[in-house]
């Protein structure tokens, strides 16, 4: 993904043509979307934040231009079946802001292979996404001047729902290009549906049925490869939660149905917020050089937007610089789990340490209570812990048993490690010692100007 993002040929260059018509004021971009089509159920291929924006912006243009063929820029009968639009336009429309318009066609390519499952009470249909795409230049697709247009169309059944919706949501396209995470999309478009429902309830689905509508993608055949709620809920729904109610019109508010101690069931509440369905805000986008970054860490496209649209672009960079120094540095053993770092990293708000001269000690009799090098090793250690911590499951399997194989003495099983004080404070020690290595002057330095012990 990297090389495509850097790779800017002169065909890739999409040149406006000022004759070609202005983006709509974004007042008017408002979509009649089907119920139907909101929380789609992906069986194969999977539903990203640009997919999603790009489906939305193709629905805008297919209701606002009614009839296929309007505006084609060839004349052949092949293109009388499809609706166009130039795709700097939708580029815009989708509040995608990069210059690498191949890396979008090769997005919009692909819708084509999301299979999906539309249901009613009298129809049950398996069907694609977009039934076929195709991109004109009438000056050349290689030429530096022109206009590139694309033209798509819809399934059948896709296609009804688009043109003639029988029951639908109004969806502003303004809001959506606030968003920064496919999740946090979904979940909008979910609960703005039921924002105008006199109970400002949602139904109630499982929480593998809420997985499947908000993740976009497909089930997995087996239940136990999905997400342990608690995992869900952490790296899911709260970013999730946490942008719709920042950016958009609405307010939501999760509902948690248990069956015993476990969640079986989830629901939102959802309320408009007052006058702000006409506050200007700015647009806001992913930057792909970051999705990339995160992306090449071990996060999937997924995990990588939902970390996007949960902190400012500044915390990211800050917090991959963190675990960059951290895997270069020469001191301590490997980092098992670069995802679990950075999480850690962001949610410690860690940064790199400031270079500073070695430290004077104080002389004569030790203080009173813990050193410095105690402080600093009992504060290091909690640290570590919450970098463990946030390991999925067989990564902290697989380290918990390194530390088990350098133990001395019987060592607990790893379900009942963390309920043990002993147990929990050695696994915390050496994890942070395999982490950051031997303490230096520096780090010490460090660690009491932060927390203003004298030392």
């Amino acid at each position: 993904m990297a090389e495509k993002a850097k790779e800017v040929a002169d065909n890739a260059v999409d040149i406006v043509d000022t004759s070609a018509k202005p983006v709509v004021p974004r007042t008017e971009l408002e979509i009649r979307k089907s119920n139907e089509a909101i929380g789609l159920r992906v069986v194969s291929g999977r539903l990203t934040l640009l997919n999603r924006k790009v489906f939305n912006v193709l629905m805008y243009h297919a209701q606002r231009i009614r009839k296929p063929g309007q505006d084609a820029p060839i004349d052949t009968p092949a293109a009388q079946k499809y609706f166009w639009v130039p795709l700097s336009v939708l580029a815009r429309n989708a509040s995608y802001d990069s210059r690498d318009m191949q890396f979008l066609r090769e997005q919009i390519s692909e819708m084509q292979d999301i299979k999906l499952l539309l249901e009613t009470d009298r129809q049950w249909t398996s069907e694609r996404l977009i039934a076929s795409v195709t991109f004109v230049n009438p000056k050349g697709l290689h030429s530096r001047t022109g206009q590139v247009w694309l033209g798509f169309a819809f399934p059948p059944e896709v296609h009804e729902s688009v043109m003639q919706p029988e029951t639908y949501t109004r969806l502003s396209i303004h809001y959506q290009g606030l968003l920064r995470s496919g999740t946090a999309l979904a979940l909008y478009e979910m609960c703005r549906r039921y924002a105008t429902n006199p109970s400002k309830l949602t139904s109630i689905y499982t929480v593998e049925h809420w997985y499947g509508l908000l993740t976009g993608n497909p089930m997995p055949e087996k239940p136990e490869d999905l997400p342990e709620y608690k995992y869900f809920k952490r790296d899911v729904l709260k970013g999730a939660i946490a942008e719709v109610n920042r950016v958009t019109d609405i307010e939501v508010e999760l509902i948690e149905h248990k069956q015993g101690r476990r969640v079986h069931q989830l629901q939102f509440r959802v309320k408009f917020k007052p006058d702000t369905q006409h506050e200007p805000r700015g647009s806001l986008s992913i930057d792909l050089t970051l999705l990339e970054k995160l992306m090449a860490l071990g996060m999937t496209q997924q995990e990588a937007s939902n970390v996007i649209g949960e902190y400012p672009d500044e915390k990211i960079t800050q917090a991959l610089a963190v675990v960059e120094a951290r895997v270069n540095s020469a001191n301590g053993g490997p980092v098992h789990s670069k995802v679990a770092y950075l999480r850690w990293a962001l949610k410690s708000d860690a940064r790199l340490p400031e270079k500073k001269a070695e430290p004077k000690l104080k002389n004569g009799s030790a203080a009173e209570g813990p050193s410095l090098l105690e402080r600093f090793l009992a504060a290091r250690a909690k640290l570590a812990l919450d970098v463990f911590n946030e390991m999925d499951d067989e990564q902290r399997v697989a380290t918990y048993e390194q530390f088990r194989a350098q133990a001395t003495g019987k060592v607990p099983a790893l379900d009942k490690a963390l309920e043990k004080g002993v147990t929990r404070t050695a696994l915390s020690l050496w994890y942070a010692h395999t982490l950051w290595g031997e303490p230096t002057v520096e780090k010490l330095s460090h660690f009491a100007d932060k927390n203003q012990v004298l030392i």
